[in-house]
């Protein structure tokens, strides 16, 4: 093959760019398949209860009603109906006992949608309402359990570890002991500690969860926006008892899913209508119905630190305790990868965390960008902030000496290897010009400045798995199961196999993920496609090249004669025919943490790297806060696409922001008093700072051509670095998201003396 330039660092507009724009693309909500039905969810009105009686005679008796399916319906298909990746927890439908407020009782299903959801009010449902817990600590010891027993899936590797436990609400602690912690606190100058919270919130993907089941001769299709379609067809071939081979899940473009599209969430319920009526079954949620689906893990966070005269941590404690809600989903692992970095990115030599996974009688908490991160940086830069200003250190310098290095060990006792924190803490420094003066206003509007860095470990170990296809043209069709949600991994994934086979970018097509035709990657997720499926499709385009050296030496040629493709094949076959076909398959390098202590020498492969510097402007009479600048800095390895990923540090920034300033699940008795994006609050367009981004390209020596993922990088530090420049500004210290103008009023109030208050 010649040479044809560096595809890697091409700023390439995404694949499917025009098919977005024109209308074309495919989205499962605009699918339409003969005789199809439409399904409606009967959702529990109570927090936790035991179902007495269902009755659907007057709902299967509505004009154009099909059916309605309810537990006991999908329990003649499918006899243990429990489904989850950690543990096997959540039933398809209620059965016996619901156990969050708004959680899927029954279906009912017609040709129309609207008779549909009319017929669902005919259903009567009487439940012996129970006691209910909500707060994940004082779950840990309440004595509502929420589930009587737990039954660990063992699907995924990491996940083994999980145990069956008996009137239990924690469903998983992460252990972790590094050093002496009694002896170093005993022996700190200073001992600091605080308590974080952070509140329920949900994921916003503009396209909420759908999916058509599409029942054949013995085989099952799932159309459906989810972001790891291997594991849906390897969890609904389980629960029908069918080789894997006889259920095919698809899934066209997503419109967005920051994690809420991971794992099961409509796929077992479609899928058991459709093959109880053997007819196409479609099941769409409205907006206001996700919130009942899958969250992000409200937080308690208790961090304390020793430190010495001079500013040096010495040893920290962390306890962290994540609401999982009623259904365990992927939280165990969000609990233990999270845990990993719950100490900060800073080097210290005494550690203890414990971070706990809780079920409560709320709905059920999974992935969401940052994977836990946001939540624990949260705590440990807000942290930071409070020792430096109480000891009389700058915060940067105070970073600057605690930060760690590179080669040093991590909290885990893993090494630090291609994590630049020193450079992405210079650079937001720098766009701050922190060492000059700040205008800190006058009168009512106070202005004040902050920052804040984190770490993020890779998830690992995982599995993916590439497939190269190299035509009689010379051109090249990639198959990965790595779903594109907005975040334009096929152009990425693209550019890494046009790269490994010295292609130009134009000659590579990338197929979407489909099981029938793309092989296993364990999901979209955590930051991992670029470095994990990129590492997969390098090993895949190796196997090309060794098949070509094969084919040279079959036909008698020179090693390294330098034919293209095209001209091998011609003389293979005699004519413009055949195919050379390549797999790899990757997984990581791991080590197990010990049961014992948590530690690993080898617990990820690359470390995300992320930070962001904020200023901000308060009004000290309404508690308003405007925050007007925000820069954010991530560690991005060798940039495959520029533009694309300075996009996805935009968007993952003004994600957390909304975090950070607005977005809030208000609750009272387990229901969701603000389900829809009306009244639950998300930025608009005059809420977005001026946004300042820098991606550093820092070569990733384990990365595919250098490159590691950074999707979530750009969530680290906003919400600590808004908080710290509102203490900047007033001095207030605020320990809860989100930070609300009443939140920050009344933290002004009670700094007051009473007879200076207005």
């Amino acid at each position: 093959m010649s040479h044809v330039g560096s595809q890697i660092g091409r700023s390439i507009p995404r694949l499917e760019a025009i098919a977005k724009v024109t209308g074309r693309a495919e989205y499962v909500h605009n699918m339409l398949l003969p005789g199809m039905l439409h399904g409606k969810i009967l959702r529990s009105t109570v927090a936790r209860g035991r179902i007495k009686r269902i009755d659907v005679e007057k709902a299967k008796a509505g004009n154009g009603v099909h059916a309605v399916i309810t537990s006991q319906d999908i329990l003649s298909l499918i006899p243990h109906p429990y489904h989850g990746p950690a543990f096997h927890d959540q039933p398809i439908l209620a059965l016996d006992e619901v156990r969050h407020y708004g959680e899927p009782v029954a279906v009912v299903l017609a040709a129309d949608p609207h008779v549909a959801l009319r017929a669902l009010a005919a259903i009567e449902v009487e439940y012996e309402e129970l006691p209910a817990v909500y707060d994940e600590v004082e779950a840990v010891t309440s004595p509502v359990a929420v589930h009587a027993e737990l039954k660990p899936a063992a699907t995924f590797a990491d996940l083994k570890h999980l145990v069956g436990l008996k009137n239990t609400n924690v469903a998983l602690e992460y252990r972790l002991r590094r050093g002496n912690v009694d002896r170093a606190f005993a022996a700190a100058d200073h001992v600091f500690e605080h308590t974080f919270r952070t509140q329920q919130a949900m994921h916003a993907a503009l396209e909420p969860h759908v999916t058509v089941a599409e029942p054949g001769d013995g085989s099952l299709t799932l159309h459906t926006c989810s972001q790891n379609p291997s594991f849906i067809r390897t969890e609904i071939a389980r629960l029908l008892g069918w080789p894997e081979n006889q259920v095919r899940v698809r899934t066209p473009f997503l419109g967005g899913g920051f994690g809420g599209k991971l794992y099961i969430k409509l796929e077992a319920i479609a899928a058991a209508a459709a093959l109880l009526v053997h007819r196409p079954v479609k099941i769409a949620l409205s907006m206001g119905e996700v919130f009942y689906t899958i969250t992000k893990h409200a937080t308690t966070v208790r961090i304390k630190s020793a430190v010495t005269k001079d500013g040096r941590i010495t040893a920290r404690e962390c306890e962290a305790w994540w609401n999982g809600g009623a259904y365990a989903d992927i939280g165990p692992r969000v609990t233990q990868k999270a845990g990993y970095t719950a100490a900060g990115p800073y080097d210290i030599e005494n550690v203890r965390i414990d971070s706990y996974q809780i079920y409560t009688n709320r709905p059920p908490a999974g992935a969401l960008r940052g994977f836990g991160v946001p939540q624990l940086a949260w705590a440990y830069e807000s942290h930071t902030d409070f020792i430096a200003k109480d000891l009389g250190i700058d915060p940067l310098e105070f970073r600057w000496k605690n930060l760690l290095r590179e080669g040093r060990p991590q909290a885990t006792g893993a090494t630090m290897r291609d994590a630049p924190m020193e450079k992405v803490l210079d650079r937001i420094a720098a766009r701050l010009n922190w060492g000059a003066p700040l205008d800190r206003g006058d009168g009512r509007m106070r202005r004040g400045r902050g920052l804040a860095i984190g770490l993020k470990a890779g998830t690992s170990p995982t599995t993916s798995v590439a497939m190269v296809n190299v035509n009689a043209s010379g051109s090249a069709t990639l198959y990965v199961g790595t779903a594109d949600m907005g975040q334009g991994s096929d152009t990425a994934l693209g550019q890494i196999v046009a790269e490994a086979l010295d292609l130009p970018m134009e000659d590579v097509k990338v197929i979407h993920t489909d099981t029938d035709m793309t092989p296993y990657d364990m999901g979209t997720c955590s930051a991992r496609s670029t470095f994990h499926m990129g590492n997969a499709i390098r090993l895949a385009a190796d196997d090309v090249r060794k098949k070509l050296k094969a084919l040279e030496a079959e036909l008698g040629l020179p090693q390294g004669s330098n034919y293209s493709v095209k001209d091998l094949l011609q003389k293979r076959f005699g004519m413009q025919a055949g195919n050379i076909i390549g797999v790899g398959s990757f997984i990581p390098p791991h080590i197990w943490p010990d049961p014992e202590t948590g530690l690993s020498e080898e617990i990820t492969p690359f470390w995300a790297i992320g930070g962001t510097g904020a200023e901000v402007e308060v009004d000290t009479q309404t508690g308003h806060v405007r925050v007007t600048r925000l820069i954010n800095v991530a560690d991005g390895g060798r940039v495959v696409n520029p533009e694309i990923a300075i996009t996805q540090i935009s968007g993952a920034a003004i994600m957390q922001l909304g975090f950070t300033m607005y977005e809030n699940m208000i609750f009272k008795n387990g229901r969701v008093r603000n389900a829809s994006l009306t009244h639950y609050e998300i930025p608009s367009y005059q809420d977005i700072p001026a946004l300042e981004n820098e991606l550093l390209s820092a070569e990733d020596k384990r990365g595919p051509f250098g490159a590691k993922g950074l999707g979530e990088s750009g969530t680290f530090g906003v919400s600590p670095a808004i908080g710290n420049a509102i203490f900047d500004a007033v001095g207030i210290r605020l320990t809860e998201l989100p930070i609300t103008a009443e939140a920050v009023l009344r933290a002004l109030r009670s700094a007051q003396p009473l007879e200076n208050r207005p």
